[in-house]
């Protein structure tokens, strides 16, 4: 044995080949010495022995893990060679985007499904008519509806032309006449986690993140997509046909991720629930990946002391380290592959070097997978750029990327022919630090820089069913018709690498068809039948009764206006055609063809109507076209005044379950939430101490002014310290801490009960003993009927058991009827006749549920799935609603949403009732706050002129 030992070290590696180099001679030689032929015996036979176990080793001993032990070519599997090297033609082969046109029928079509005639429709292509240069189709010119029937068979569209003949179709084809409404193709949402982020949210169903790694490229979320979540069924209601489902962004890198087709099982026309056969392109030409930078991975996955990324820093060698592994994987299968090519795959003496955990990083680098990326900040943003230089990989979109439209001269620099499109939401930010710089703004900007803006839904961070709504404030933002209608259609259809056959109404593309009850890009839009391959989605849709309206004319533009209001005492505004102003007299001499004049002076109307003095009088003077007068915006139910960043602690006045305290005391005014609110004809906000967080409530409320005012000791800033008392029974709020709903309901009806007594006790003795600013005051008030009780409660139960509550403390009061709202109200519409009953209001927070929360689960989500949603039902039955905000960025579309429930309330609100649904508070006989909009406040591109409501100011801030 020792022999062996001192000869160990000299053996050759198992691979070698060729003669064995002679070994030094043994110690024991120098020693004493031994006849020659004796001692080359001895070391032949030894030699020999050495050579034996070696190959017996190499035979019998099993191959290391990493396969990386260099074998004899007679000992390799030839068919698993011949298999490689046929990888090694994958490997080097560059998708190309499928085809459309030459298809005799779709990979998805289901056998035996009819062909179909859409008659009398009113047709948006998708493209610019033939002739249009670039230049002018980039513009958004050459677009236009046109008069059409579609023909759609296997799954394809086949013909779109003006009066198809029966006669020359199938005998078997269906005929679906769409009346003069609006056609378009199916809407494509870029970035979705419908599926792994099911609704309603239950842990068992939260598949969005692998967080075992903050590089995970190996995950797919095809594998935790869940077809039966309702909500792909709610997306489809509007108008959405193809989703990207991603990954989450809690890492930097997620996983692959599958665009979907939103049509499940046999109701929808499929042979069977399954995931593969949801799949958007059934042959898989290109896989998807989404990667992530900024706060999330280094805030959500990073862990101080046990695991990185922490900082952005750590976030950018954690991708550089990623994309280096995987390089150095592709460059060992391609020195393996030139080697197999050159020399004959039978002469390798390895196989091709394989590790599933970073083939599809590698399959990225190689261009073989449509990289996206979540990135918000410019230094975000240009460190993913370097990255793609580094490693030359080209990148489809940033996706949220609210900072894109300041640096677009950065995305053009991004490795690959084409910059990265821009995936973002119209005006959704404020929610964190990297949200915070923003505008709503970007979209125009970034196509004006010769950039793409997509709108998407990130669904559920916003309900998908409405992303198409998302495009069309864009539009109202001042994008180009066509392009803000591409940004949700051709678009992203493009940037899927599926641009030929999705996103257009053209032969060959795939059977994608939305019918509208009005034009996709205005307000209330919904469909009246969706098709999906060609199949229609919905037996029996619900069908609005609204007027069929023809489309609006893509030649239609909208200006930006300033970003900044400017401050005037004195102007008058002419062209004013509506005026929704309660007690306002006009001056003599109005004209009746409502061309009204509105002048102000010194800040307040002076006069309305023909204003004869006041326009000669004039220095500065502003005509309208379609101008509209009416009362401001107020906000209920946020976090305004409480809270500037969403998720900064430091920004923010905090939560608290058990101390109850007043939002007069945690006020701080002059912040940009508030500067916007007021920008977009929010004068005043009602704000509430948050529970658990934005949505939930505890506490007394407070009424202040959104702007002109630094401090509340300012007089006016405050208009009411003491507006209501807040409670949240909520479900998921109020088990925090290990509570019960059950318990919460009990505790709260104690206290009102004590108050009850307390306030009894103190009338016999006339003995008001308690803290006025206690909680124990404030229920005595509420009580009495003096201050309003407000629960914030989404389930029908929930509000159930607050009208039970409110009658058991009425009965044990006697005398007095206790003042209640609801906020929240999600199913609020299966309780509207016992709210009426109770003369209890609801504050719609937010107006459309689709069921975040097990406690909105059955919340209705609009035509054409449910008739209505809970504000007309709430309406019908004569219940007191208002529209509230549940996230702070909603004080923007405050209007927008009005109009919603205007467009599709089936006429039970007139245009000025539907503007109170706003609580418009002020002064109804001197009429000193009002908005001066041009176009309805109610419809896309009705943009806010001036703003007046400073008090004692003496000047209103207008737009210029």
């Amino acid at each position: 044995m020792g022999f062996g030992k001192e000869r160990d070290p000299m053996l050759p590696p198992y691979s070698a080949t060729g003669p064995v180099p002679p070994a030094p001679p043994p110690r024991w030689r120098r020693r004493r010495p031994a006849r020659l032929t004796r001692a080359l015996k001895f070391v032949g036979l030894a030699c020999l022995g050495f050579i034996v176990y070696a190959q017996w080793r190499q035979i019998s001993g099993s191959p290391s893990s990493d396969s990386a032990a260099r074998r004899s070519p007679s000992l390799l599997s030839a068919d698993k060679l011949q298999a490689d090297l046929q990888t090694c033609a994958k490997l080097h082969k560059k998708p190309q985007d499928p085809i459309g046109l030459g298809r005799e029928r779709n990979a998805r079509y289901v056998e035996g499904h009819k062909p179909t005639l859409i008659k009398n429709a009113t047709v948006w292509v998708g493209e610019p008519a033939k002739g249009t240069s670039p230049e002018d189709a980039w513009a958004g010119k050459g677009y236009a509806w046109i008069n059409a029937d579609v023909y759609i068979e296997y799954g394809l569209i086949k013909k779109v032309e003006k009066d198809i003949s029966l006669k020359s179709l199938a005998s078997e084809t269906l005929v679906w006449d769409a009346k003069g409404r609006q056609l378009t193709t199916g809407i494509i949402d870029m970035h979705s986690h419908a599926g792994v982020d099911s609704l309603p949210e239950l842990e068992g169903n939260d598949d969005t993140n692998e967080m075992s790694a903050d590089i995970t490229p190996y995950v797919r979320s095809i594998d935790g997509l869940q077809p039966q979540d309702h909500q792909i069924q709610v997306i489809k209601s509007g108008g959405v046909t193809t989703s990207l489902v991603l990954p989450g962004s809690g890492n930097n890198i997620g996983g692959e991720a599958y665009p979907i087709k939103h049509a499940v099982g046999k109701p929808d026309g499929r042979e069977e629930i399954s995931v593969a056969d949801m799949l958007a392109d059934p042959d898989r030409n290109w896989r998807y990946m989404k990667m992530a930078c900024g706060e999330n991975a280094k805030r959500v996955y990073g862990k101080v002391g046990e695991h990185g990324p922490v900082s952005r820093l750590g976030e950018s060698w954690e991708f550089r380290r990623a994309f280096e592994t995987a390089a150095k994987l592709n460059r060992a299968q391609d020195d393996w592959c030139a080697r197999a090519e050159s020399a004959g795959v039978e002469s390798m003496d390895s196989y091709l070097p394989q590790d599933l955990k970073w083939e599809s990083l590698g399959a990225a680098l190689r261009g073989q997978v449509h990289i996206n990326a979540h990135c918000y900040t410019v230094p975000d943003l240009e460190a993913f750029v370097d990255h793609t230089n580094e490693f030359n990989f080209s990148i489809r979109a940033f996706h949220h990327a609210h900072q894109t439209y300041l640096v677009p001269e950065i995305l053009k620099r991004a490795w690959g022919p084409t910059p990265p499109a821009s995936a973002l939401f119209a005006d959704n930010m404020w929610y964190k630090a990297e949200a915070y710089i923003g505008s709503e703004y970007a979209g125009k900007t970034l196509w004006e820089s010769g950039l793409t803006p997509i709108y998407v839904s990130d669904n559920p961070v916003l309900n998908a069913q409405h992303v198409v709504f998302e495009a069309a404030k864009a539009f109202g933002y001042g994008l180009p018709y066509a392009v803000a209608l591409a940004s949700v259609t051709t678009a992203p259809a493009e940037r899927l690498g599926m641009g030929e056959r999705l996103g257009k109404i053209k032969p060959g593309y795939d059977a994608d068809v939305v019918v509208w009850d009005s034009d996709p890009l205005s307000v209330g839009a919904a469909p009246v039948q969706v098709w999906i391959d060609g199949t229609a989605q919905f037996d029996d849709p619900v069908e609005l009764e609204k007027p069929v309206k023809g489309p609006i004319d893509p030649k239609t533009t909208f200006d930006m206006p300033a970003d900044e209001l400017t401050e005037v005492a004195d102007i008058v505004f002419t062209g004013i055609t509506t005026s929704y102003l309660p007690n306002l007299e006009t001056s003599e001499g109005s004209s009746s063809d409502n061309n009204l004049t509105v002048a102000i002076s010194n800040g307040k109307i002076t006069c309305v109507g023909a204003c004869p003095a006041e326009l000669a009088a004039a220095t500065q003077r502003v005509h309208l076209k379609n101008g509209h007068l009416t009362k401001p915006f107020t906000a209920f139910g946020s976090t305004l005044g409480l809270n500037t960043i969403d998720a900064e602690d430091s920004t923010d006045n905090g939560h608290s379950t058990s101390q109850f305290s007043r939002a007069a005391d945690g006020l701080r005014l002059g912040t940009k939430k508030l500067r916007y609110a007021h920008r977009y004809g929010v004068t005043r906000a009602i704000s509430a101490p948050a529970f658990t967080g934005a949505g939930t409530h505890f506490g007394v409320s407070a009424g202040f002014r959104t702007w002109g005012y630094d401090t509340v000791l300012e007089e006016g800033a405050v208009f009411a310290e003491e507006v209501a008392v807040h409670y949240t029974l909520q479900e998921e709020a109020a088990k925090t801490g290990g509570g019960t709903v059950s318990g919460a309901v009990g505790a709260l009806r104690g206290k009102l009960l004590k108050a009850v007594g307390d306030d009894k006790a103190a009338g016999e003795s006339n003995n008001e003993t308690t803290d006025a600013f206690a909680e124990e005051a404030y229920l005595r008030r509420v009580v009495r009927g003096e201050v309003p009780l407000a629960i914030t409660v989404h389930s029908a139960d929930g509000i159930a058991s607050a009208l039970k509550l409110k009658k058991q403390v009425e009965e044990a009061s006697g005398k007095a009827e206790l003042t209640m709202v609801i906020i929240g109200g999600a199913e609020a519409h299966l309780v509207a006749g016992e709210l009426a009953e109770a003369k209890v209001g609801v504050v719609l927070a937010p107006l459309q549920s689709y069921r975040t929360s097990w406690d909105q689960r059955r919340a209705l989500t609009g035509a054409p799935l449910t008739n209505g949603t809970a504000v007309d039902a709430l309406v019908k039955a004569g219940v007191t609603v208002a529209i509230g905000l549940e996230e702070d960025w909603v004080v923007r579309d405050l209007g927008l949403l009005a109009g919603i429930v205007y467009r599709n309330g089936e006429g039970r609100l007139s245009e000025g009732e539907t503007l109170e649904l706003m609580l418009g508070l002020g002064d109804e006989k001197k009429n000193e706050d009002f908005l001066v909009f041009e176009g309805s406040p109610l419809e896309i591109g009705g943009k806010i002129r001036a703003v007046g409501g400073r008090g004692e100011g003496g000047f209103v801030c207008m737009s210029v």
